[in-house]
C-alpha cells in the first residue's frame, strides 16, 4: 500500500464511469452518511483500487466490488485511508478481472464548518439560528463528501439521491428533481442523471429559501436561491444570467447543456462563488442586489460574478481542463469572456477600460521574482489551493485579451466555438486551445504564446529615438529592480500623434529599430509640433502598447516622456493609455528606475482626469506612495498630502456629494472613491461633511443625505478621527454593522474600520473580527489598517496565529492574512523578523504567498531607502503642492 503514498496523482488501474451516491446528512448533530456505487472499468491487472477520500469514516464491512460480466464479489483484504494524501487504498487477495464492474462503499463524515467539502453554513430565520448543508469541491474536496476518482480528466455522470431531509427545505443539486417522496417530516430527494462531468462539480444545497424564477428564450428554467425575505434581491442577478445564457450559447455556438441553471446565496461562503454544473453558488455580497443599500460598485460585482460563473458552464464544465496546471484555462478564460459578456449588457459601463484593473493586478503579482508561470506544475492537491491568483485570472485574461486583439475578434471567436465543438463533455490541455486557434488564424499561436505561458514574468520594452530610428529593447520586468533573463514574442502596437495611425508588429528578438519615416509615414518632434500625421508631417507623441492590450510595460526615453505628459494635460489620449502611462511609471518608480520626483510631476498631468478607471489606479497609487513617503521623507508627508488633496479637487467638485438626476454608474463609484480618498489625506472639509451625514444617516436610515455609493467614504472619514479617547463614530459604526442583515453593509464597515489612525482602536477592531459576530469568510476585509495600525497587526497576528492557523488553515483565506498583513512594511530589519517568526510556526498553504510578501516588504525597503536619497525632491514637492492651477 505504501507505494501510493505521495503520488501527484491516482494510478490509472481503473477507470469510474458513473457513480450513484446517496447522501443523508442530518443538520442538527451537523453529521452525514453515505454510500456510493462507482461503475468503472479495470483496465490494468491490479489487486489495488486506489481512489481519493478524506476526513471521511469508510465502513470497511460495506467495501465490496462486484466483476460485471461473472457477478463475482470480491471483499478487500485491506483498506485504508492515508488522510496525508487524501487517498483510500482497497488491497484485494486476488487479482482483480479486466473489465467492467462495480465498487461500493459506505460512509460516515461530518458538516464541517472550514467551507470546504460537506459543510454547514448558519442563517437566521425569525430570529432562530439554522444550518443548511451546502458543498464546495473545487479544487480537491469531493473526496471529503464521499471516496471519489477526485481529478479533473476522471470525467462520469452521477445519479444523486438525498435521504431523509427535512420536508420544510429546499434540496437543490446539479440536475432537476427526478422524484420527491415525503415520508412525514422527511423526505427523500432524487435527480435525474447528470452528463459526464468531474467530480469537482458536484453539488447539493439544503436549507431555508425563497426564489425568483425567469426562463432563456430556448427554455432554460433560471432560479436564484436567496434567504426568506430577500428574494427581491435577486432579480438583478436573474437577469444578468438569463441575458448571459443568451449570449454565451451565440458567442460559443453550442447551447448551455442542462435543462435548469440554479443559482444560490449561501451566507457562509470561502471563495466568491463557484461554478458547480447547474448549481452555482455564490457569496451573498456577489449574488445579491438590494436597490436602496447596495452601490453601483456592488451591482457591477453581481454582474462580473454573474458573467464569470455561466461562463464555466462551456469553459470548465462542458470542456474541463485535464489537470490542475490548466487551471489557467478556466479561469483566465472565464475572467476574460466575462467581461465580454457585461460590456454586451451594459456597454454605458465601459467595462472594457476596468479591464485595466485586472491587468494591473496580473502585472504587479507577475513582477515578483517569487510569481509564478501561468502554467504551473502541480505536485500535490496541497498545492493546488495556491494557484487560484492573480496569475491564474488576472494574467490569464490578460493574455487571452492580448492574443484575441493580435488575431481579431471574429477569427479569434470562430476558433474557440470549434475548440469547444471539437472538446465538449471531455478534457482539454493549453496546447489544445493554442491548436485551434493557430488552424482559425492561420498564425503561429503556439509559438506566440508558450513565451507567456510556460515562464513566469513579462518584459518592460524601452522606447527610444536616435538618429530619425526608433528603438525597441526587451528586458525582464522586476518590482525589485533586478535584471531577469526571460524574453518574450512580443505584439508591439504604437500610434504617433493620433489614433488614426496605428501600426504593430512582432518584436521577435531582444532589441528592434525601425525607420520613423518608412515605418510611421513621419518624423518624430518630441514635445511639441501638429498632432496631423500627413506625410512629412511631425507627430507631437508615440504612444506604445495602444490600449494597454500587451501585457508588458514600456518605459520612454525623458522626451517621448515629457512629450506623453503634455498629450495627457492636453487631452489628446484615450482613458487606456492613460491609464497605461500612469501605471508604467508608477511601477517603473517602484522598481527604482524612476524617480519618485518625476512620478510625482506625471501626477500632476491627471489634475483634470474625470475618468473613472484611471482616477480610481491614480487614487490606488495615491495611497502607496503617501505610505512609502511616511516611511522616507516623514518630514515631507503633510504636503505630499496636500498635493493629492489638490490632485483630485477638480474631479470632487465636478460630482459633488449628492448623486446627479440621470447620472451615469460611473459617476456614482467615483464619486464614493475621490471621497474616501480625500478623508483618508486628512482634507478636513470631506470629513466634517462626512461626520454631518453621517449623524444624519445614524438618527434615520433611509435619509438621502447617505445614498449606499458614499456610504464607505463616510465611514472612513468618521474612522479617521476616531480614537480610545473619541470613540462615539467606531461605536456607532459598530452599531449599524450590528443592526443591519445585507452582507454589502457589514463588509463595507469591515472594510473601514480598521483605516483608523489609532493604534488602540486598530487593535480592539482585529480583535472583533475574531468574534463569531463576523463570518470567517468576512474577516479578511478588517485587515486593511492605516499605516500607523501596521506594527499593531503585527503583534496581532503573531499572538493569534494559531488560533488563524486552525480556524482558516487551508485555502485562500489564511493567504489573505498573511498579505494584507506583512506586504504593508518597508524595511530590512522586518523582513528578517517575518522570516523568523513563520519559519517559527509554518503553515503549508502560506509558503507561496509568505516569500511573495517577503518579497514585496524588501522592494518596499529598497524604494524607500532610494526616496531618501533623492536630491532636490523637497523642492519638487514644495513646488506641487503650493502650484496654482
Amino acid at each position: 500500500m505504501e507505494q501510493f503514498k505521495g503520488q501527484p496523482r491516482l494510478p490509472k488501474f481503473a477507470v469510474p464511469k458513473r457513480y450513484e451516491l446517496r447522501l443523508k446528512p442530518d443538520l442538527t448533530t451537523c453529521k452525514f452518511s453515505g454510500s456510493v456505487s462507482v461503475e468503472l472499468d479495470i483496465v490494468a491487472d491490479t489487486q489495488f483500487i486506489v481512489l481519493n477520500a478524506a476526513e471521511l469514516s469508510v465502513d470497511a464491512g460495506s467495501v465490496s466490488f462486484t466483476h460485471g460480466d461473472s457477478s463475482k464479489v470480491f471483499k478487500p483484504s485491506k483498506v485504508e485511508v492515508f488522510q496525508e494524501d487524501g487517498i483510500l487504498v482497497l488491497e484485494f487477495g486476488e487479482t482483480l478481472p479486466i473489465g467492467p464492474g462495480v465498487l461500493a462503499i459506505g460512509f460516515e463524515g461530518i458538516l464541517n464548518d472550514n467551507m470546504k467539502g460537506f459543510y454547514r453554513s448558519t442563517y437566521e430565520h425569525n430570529g432562530e439560528k439554522k444550518n443548511m448543508a451546502v458543498t464546495q469541491f473545487e479544487p480537491v474536496d469531493a473526496r471529503r463528501c464521499f471516496p471519489c476518482w477526485d481529478e479533473p480528466a476522471w470525467k462520469a455522470t452521477f445519479k444523486i439521491t438525498l435521504d431523509d431531509v427535512p420536508s420544510e427545505l429546499v434540496a437543490l443539486s446539479n440536475m432537476s428533481i427526478l422524484e420527491e417522496k415525503v415520508d412525514g417530516h422527511l423526505k427523500t430527494v432524487s435527480y435525474l442523471e447528470s452528463p459526464i462531468m468531474s467530480t469537482y462539480l458536484v453539488a447539493v444545497v439544503i436549507g431555508l429559501f425563497d426564489y425568483v424564477e425567469d426562463h432563456t428564450s430556448d427554455g432554460v428554467k433560471v432560479r436564484v436561491y436567496c434567504q426568506v425575505g430577500k428574494a427581491n434581491q435577486g432579480k438583478f442577478a436573474l437577469y444578468v444570467a438569463v441575458k448571459t445564457l443568451e449570449l454565451y450559447k451565440e458567442y460559443f455556438a453550442v447551447p448551455y447543456s442542462l435543462p435548469k441553471l440554479d443559482m444560490v446565496a449561501i451566507p457562509d461562503f470561502s471563495a466568491g462563488a463557484m461554478e458547480n454544473y447547474g448549481l452555482v453558488t455564490y457569496r451573498e455580497t456577489a449574488l445579491l442586489f438590494d436597490e436602496q443599500n447596495s452601490a453601483a460598485a456592488n451591482k457591477q460585482r453581481v454582474a462580473t460574478v454573474v458573467a464569470h460563473e455561466l461562463a464555466h458552464q462551456w469553459f470548465g464544465n462542458l470542456v474541463t481542463m485535464e489537470w490542475w496546471t490548466h487551471l489557467w484555462l478556466n479561469e483566465g478564460f472565464a475572467t476574460w469572456v466575462s467581461y465580454l459578456a457585461t460590456d454586451s449588457l451594459f456597454p454605458e459601463w465601459k467595462i472594457w477600460t476596468q479591464f485595466l484593473a485586472e491587468l494591473t493586478e496580473g502585472l504587479k503579482l507577475d513582477g515578483l521574482e517569487e510569481s509564478h508561470p501561468i502554467e504551473v506544475e502541480i505536485n500535490h492537491a496541497a498545492e493546488v489551493d495556491e494557484i487560484f491568483d492573480a496569475i491564474s485570472y488576472r494574467k490569464g485574461a490578460s493574455v487571452i485579451r492580448m492574443l484575441q486583439s493580435y488575431l481579431g475578434a471574429e477569427v479569434f471567436q470562430r476558433s474557440l466555438a470549434s475548440y469547444i465543438k471539437k472538446h465538449a463533455s471531455s478534457n482539454a490541455k493549453t496546447e489544445d486551445l493554442w491548436a485551434a486557434l493557430e488552424e482559425g488564424s492561420g498564425e503561429p499561436v503556439n509559438k506566440l504564446m508558450n513565451s507567456w505561458t510556460k515562464q513566469k514574468g513579462y518584459p518592460v520594452i524601452s522606447v527610444k529615438v536616435k538618429d530619425k530610428k526608433l528603438e525597441f529593447d526587451q528586458t525582464q520586468f522586476y518590482s525589485s529592480g533586478s535584471q531577469g533573463d526571460g524574453q518574450w514574442i512580443v505584439p508591439i502596437t504604437l500610434c504617433c500623434g493620433s489614433y488614426d495611425a496605428r501600426k504593430s508588429f512582432l518584436l521577435q528578438s531582444k532589441s528592434e529599430t525601425l525607420d520613423i519615416k518608412e515605418f510611421l509615414g513621419c518624423s518624430v518632434a518630441t514635445g511639441c509640433g501638429s498632432a496631423s500625421n500627413k506625410n512629412n508631417a511631425v507627430c507631437s507623441w508615440i504612444k506604445v502598447n495602444v490600449d494597454q492590450t500587451g501585457f508588458y510595460r514600456v518605459k520612454y526615453e525623458e522626451e517621448l516622456a515629457a512629450a506623453l505628459r503634455n498629450a495627457i494635460e492636453k487631452k489628446h489620449l484615450s482613458s487606456t493609455d492613460r491609464f497605461g502611462i500612469l501605471d508604467d511609471s508608477f511601477a517603473l518608480s517602484m522598481a527604482r528606475q524612476q524617480s519618485f520626483a518625476s512620478l510625482l510631476t506625471l501626477l500632476s498631468a491627471y489634475r483634470e482626469e474625470l475618468d473613472y478607471t484611471v482616477l480610481s489606479n491614480l487614487i490606488t497609487i495615491s495611497y502607496k506612495l503617501a505610505r512609502i513617503a511616511a516611511d522616507a521623507v516623514p518630514e515631507l508627508l503633510d504636503l505630499i498630502n496636500q498635493f493629492f488633496i489638490g490632485l483630485l479637487q477638480y474631479s470632487a467638485e465636478k460630482l459633488g456629494w449628492q448623486p446627479k438626476p440621470g447620472e451615469n454608474h460611473l459617476d456614482a463609484m467615483l464619486r464614493g472613491d475621490i471621497l474616501t480618498a480625500l478623508a483618508v489625506f486628512g482634507h478636513d472639509q470631506t470629513i466634517d461633511e462626512a461626520s454631518r451625514r453621517f449623524h444624519a444617516f445614524l438618527d434615520d436610515r433611509n435619509t438621502p443625505l447617505l445614498p449606499p455609493d458614499i456610504r464607505r467614504a463616510a465611514y472612513v472619514a468618521v474612522m479617521q478621527r476616531a480614537s480610545a479617547s473619541n470613540r462615539s463614530g467606531y461605536e456607532s459604526l459598530l452599531r449599524v454593522y450590528r443592526e443591519t442583515d445585507l452582507s454589502q453593509e457589514k463588509t463595507r464597515i469591515l472594510g473601514s474600520l480598521a483605516s483608523c489612525p489609532d493604534p488602540n482602536i486598530t487593535l480592539e477592531v482585529l480583535n472583533f473580527l475574531l468574534t463569531p459576530e463576523v463570518r470567517s469568510q468576512d474577516a479578511v476585509y478588517g485587515l486593511a489598517v492605516s499605516s500607523e495600525g501596521r506594527e499593531t497587526a503585527w503583534m496581532w497576528l503573531k499572538a493569534n496565529w494559531e488560533y488563524i492557523s486552525k480556524t482558516w488553515g487551508s485555502g485562500f483565506l489564511i493567504t489573505r492574512f498573511v498579505s494584507a498583513i506583512v506586504s504593508s512594511f518597508a524595511s530590512f530589519e522586518k523582513v528578517k523578523e517575518i522570516d523568523e517568526f513563520f519559519k517559527a510556526h509554518p503553515n503549508p498553504s502560506t509558503t507561496r504567498t509568505l516569500k511573495q510578501s517577503i518579497e514585496r516588504v524588501q522592494i518596499n525597503a529598497k524604494w524607500v531607502e532610494s526616496v531618501k536619497r533623492e536630491k532636490n525632491l523637497a523642492d519638487a514637492v514644495k513646488e506641487l503642492a503650493y502650484r496654482k492651477y
